[in-house]
């Protein structure tokens, strides 16, 4: 995959910077671009970021983007960065597939630049005098994770960058937030207050 493939590929899978929206320190909310985590979030979908959360294998999380071919332009975010420091930067949307120490996932291995990492295999001894000594399945080094997009085909991920360093993840998913209202469904919603306003403020016939 050519540079200008992958950089093309990122694009669409992560976010846009400007779809971050610090909420304090603590939470973040993000809108996703493109289609590398579709079903469970599609483009447009809007989920809230919890900055401080420790994430555990199968969580989604928003990490920033990585470069392709060349150098991280800066060093990681500080934990304190504000809103303005979050909105420079690129950012992606994966799952948690591996934390340091686990078994390197099979789609990773399957991945041609990786193939390597996957142990030799070693004939069998017709006989043998004591247990054959296998090599162990290749794991994932300290400080760093796999992320994979559950949409692989439309996905750039460790499959295609390798391990991700954990310093950079911005946090963990909480939740996905509800679509937000168009100005027509504002104004609908605003005359039909007005409207059972008006009738509980109607003035009632007197007794007779």
């Amino acid at each position: 995959m050519s540079a200008a493939t992958a950089a093309a590929l990122l694009g669409l899978a992560g976010l846009l910077p400007a779809a971050a929206v610090l909420l304090g320190h603590r939470l973040v909310v993000v809108t996703v671009r493109g289609v590398s985590m579709a079903p469970a979030y599609r483009d447009g979908d809007r989920v809230l970021v919890r900055r401080t959360a420790r994430p555990t294998r199968g969580q989604v999380l928003v990490v920033e983007r990585p470069a392709v071919h060349t150098r991280w332009p800066s060093g990681p975010l500080p934990a304190g960065a504000g809103a303005r420091a979050v909105g420079q930067r690129q950012w992606l949307i994966k799952r948690l597939a591996a934390l340091p120490g686990d078994p390197v996932p099979e789609p990773m291995l399957s991945a041609s630049p990786f193939a390597r990492l996957r142990p030799p295999r070693v004939a069998e001894p017709m006989l043998s005098a004591s247990p054959l000594v296998r090599p162990g399945p290749p794991r994932v080094p300290a400080g760093s994770l796999v992320l994979l997009g559950d949409n692989p085909q439309h996905s750039v991920d460790s499959r295609h960058f390798g391990f991700y360093p954990a310093e950079r993840v911005l946090g963990t998913v909480v939740r996905p937030l509800s679509p937000a209202r168009t100005r027509r469904q504002f104004r609908q919603a605003r005359t039909r207050r007005q409207f059972r306003r008006a009738r509980t403020r109607r003035p009632r016939p007197p007794a007779v």
